[in-house]
C-alpha cells in the first residue's frame, strides 16, 4: 500500500532500541488525516399560503374622442369674423363664425312683406266670401258667384301659408349666417379666416370640435384569451371582477381617473384575431388627447385560492421551465418543476408544482442541491412598491 523501504530500514534500527517506538512510527506513516466535516448549509425560506388573487391583464389601447363634430356652413357667403379662440373650449350654441348676413336679411324682409300682402288679401277674400254667402241665401247672387268667392278665400289662405313658410325659410337662412357649435368640447384650428368665401355644405370643414370629457379608450384583446376568460368565469374557477380599468401613460405614471368598460365588439377582426373593448374614462383636465397611445390594466377576474411565489425563489432550467427548491419536513432540499401563469408584482402566480404550506427557499439557492440536509431560517421579504 505504501513504499516503506527507507522507513522499514529506519524502523529496523529502532527495533533494536525500542520495539514500541518503531510500531508507533509505522502506524503514523501509514495513516492519513480525515478531512473535516463540512458545515451544514443554511437557507432562508418563506412559507406559502393560498390567497385571493386579482387577475389582471395589461393591454394596449388608443384614446378616441367621445364625440366629434366637423363644423361646416349651411349657407354661402363671406366670413366676416371668427368668434372663437383656436384650441379653446366651446359650449353647444356658442357662435363660431359670422357670415355676411346682408343678402339673407333682405330675403327675410321680402318674405315678411309677401306674408303681410297675403294676409291682407286673405282678409278681403274672407269678407267677400261671407258677404256672398248671405246674398246667396237671399238669392241676390248666383250660386256660381258664391262658390267663386269661397274658392278665392281658400286660395288666399293657402297663399298666407306659403308666404309664412317662405318667411320661415328666410329666417332660418339668416340664422345660419351665424355658425354655432353643435356640441360642447374643445375646438381645433380654423381652416378659414375673415374674408374667405364659404359655400353651403362644402366638403372641407371650417373647424373640428372634440368632446374629450369623458374620453373613450379602445382596447384590443386576443379573442382566444377572451374566450378562455369567459370559460373560466362560466366554470367558477375564476370569480367575476369589477369592470373598472386603470390607465398607464407613456411615461409609466398611473392616470388619476379610473375608467369603466362599456362594451366589447361582437365580431373578431379577421386581420388581427382581436376583439375591441371600449372603456369610458373621465378626462376633466383634458390630460388625455385623441389618438394617444396608453396601456390599460383590465381586471379579468378573481382567483379564490391562488399561490403566489416570490420571483427570487423561482429559476429557469436550460429548457426555460420554471423550477424551485423547497425544504421538506426533514429539512432536506427538494426540487420542484412548476407551471406559472403570470407575474403579479414581484411574485409568480403558480398553478402547478407548489401547494400551501410549502417552504420555498428564497435565500441560498445557489449553495444547495436537492437531497442535501440544511439549516433553515424563515425570511420576511420586503414588499415591492
Amino acid at each position: 500500500m505504501f513504499a516503506l523501504g527507507p522507513i522499514a530500514s529506519h524502523a529496523g534500527r529502532l527495533f533494536r532500541h525500542g520495539p514500541v517506538l518503531a510500531l508507533a512510527l509505522i502506524a503514523t506513516a501509514c495513516s492519513k488525516p480525515k478531512p473535516p466535516t463540512p458545515p451544514m448549509r443554511e437557507v432562508g425560506y418563506v412559507t406559502l399560503a393560498s390567497q385571493s388573487v386579482m387577475l389582471t391583464a395589461e393591454l394596449s389601447g388608443r384614446t378616441n374622442p367621445h364625440a366629434v363634430a366637423e363644423v361646416r356652413p349651411q349657407v354661402s357667403g363671406i366670413i366676416l369674423k371668427r368668434l372663437f379662440k383656436e384650441g379653446g373650449a366651446v359650449r353647444a350654441g356658442d357662435a363660431l363664425y359670422q357670415i355676411d348676413p346682408a343678402t339673407y336679411q333682405a330675403a327675410r324682409d321680402q318674405a315678411g312683406a309677401q306674408l303681410a300682402s297675403a294676409q291682407a288679401s286673405l282678409i278681403a277674400a274672407k269678407s267677400k266670401s261671407e258677404r256672398y254667402t248671405k246674398l246667396l241665401a237671399a238669392q241676390a247672387v248666383s250660386s256660381q258667384d258664391a262658390e267663386g268667392a269661397d274658392a278665392a278665400a281658400r286660395q288666399a289662405e293657402a297663399s298666407v301659408l306659403q308666404a309664412a313658410a317662405s318667411l320661415k325659410s328666410a329666417e332660418i337662412n339668416l340664422a345660419y349666417t351665424r355658425i354655432v357649435a353643435p356640441i360642447t368640447g374643445q375646438i381645433g384650428r380654423s381652416s378659414v379666416t375673415a374674408g374667405a368665401l364659404v359655400t353651403a355644405n362644402q366638403a372641407s370643414s371650417l373647424a373640428t370640435i372634440f368632446q374629450l370629457d369623458p374620453i373613450y379608450v379602445d382596447i384590443t384583446e386576443s379573442s382566444t384569451k377572451l374566450a378562455q376568460l369567459r370559460k373560466a368565469l362560466a366554470s367558477g374557477s375564476v370569480l367575476p371582477a369589477g369592470a373598472d380599468v386603470s390607465i398607464v401613460l407613456d411615461d409609466g405614471s398611473i392616470y388619476n381617473q379610473p375608467g369603466r368598460i362599456e362594451f366589447s365588439e361582437t365580431e373578431v377582426d379577421e386581420a388581427t384575431g382581436a376583439v375591441t373593448i371600449r372603456a369610458t374614462v373621465p378626462n376633466p383636465d383634458r390630460q388625455l388627447l385623441p389618438g394617444q397611445f396608453v396601456r390599460v390594466t383590465v381586471n379579468q377576474g378573481v382567483l379564490p385560492d391562488g399561490i403566489l411565489a416570490p420571483q427570487q425563489g423561482i429559476t429557469r432550467d436550460s429548457t426555460g421551465a420554471a423550477i424551485a427548491l423547497v425544504v421538506n419536513s426533514d429539512n432536506k432540499v427538494e426540487g420542484r418543476k412548476l407551471v406559472t401563469d403570470r407575474a403579479i408584482g414581484d411574485q409568480w402566480l403558480v398553478t402547478s408544482g407548489l401547494k400551501p404550506g410549502d417552504r420555498l427557499i428564497v435565500e441560498g439557492t445557489d449553495r444547495v442541491k436537492p437531497g442535501q440536509t440544511v439549516k433553515t431560517a424563515p425570511v420576511v421579504l420586503a414588499k415591492a412598491k
